[in-house]
């Protein structure tokens, strides 16, 4: 369950809130599209996770003290943060979530060693 309403963050989820919006003002984020319409801050009260999301349901989240998008793969919905997704990456993954990880990957300018006939497979469409 989501929440926009800072008077639900306790004093942890508003110092975090504070930190993403001064990044966020000084355009220090590093998202390849993240979209500047209908952006507005959010936590998850389950997980006490904070968070910049927009209309298009993209997250900007802090990663130390860096502002980085936060994805989620459309099959399975495995999530994290591109350097963390990659590291986590194996080839039991589903097709459409190889696929976008690959596409991913390539908008960061990141090469990864996928298996030759699933490189093949993505690359012929």
């Amino acid at each position: 369950m989501t929440t926009t309403n800072l008077a639900q963050f306790g004093k942890r989820e508003l110092l975090i809130a504070s930190k993403i919006l001064e990044a966020y003002s000084n355009g220090k984020y590093e998202c390849p599209y993240f979209e500047e319409s209908g952006v507005q801050i959010m936590m998850n009260r389950n997980s006490g996770n904070v968070f910049l999301t927009n209309e298009e349901y993209q997250v900007l989240m802090l990663n130390g003290n860096k502002l980085e998008g936060f994805y989620s793969s459309p099959y399975s919905g495995h999530e994290g943060f591109i350097d963390e997704l990659i590291k986590n990456w194996d080839n039991s993954w589903h097709q459409e979530d190889n696929e976008w990880l690959f596409m991913l990957a390539q908008k960061f300018g990141i090469a990864i060693e996928l298996p030759e006939e699933l490189l093949l497979l993505i690359t012929s469409k």
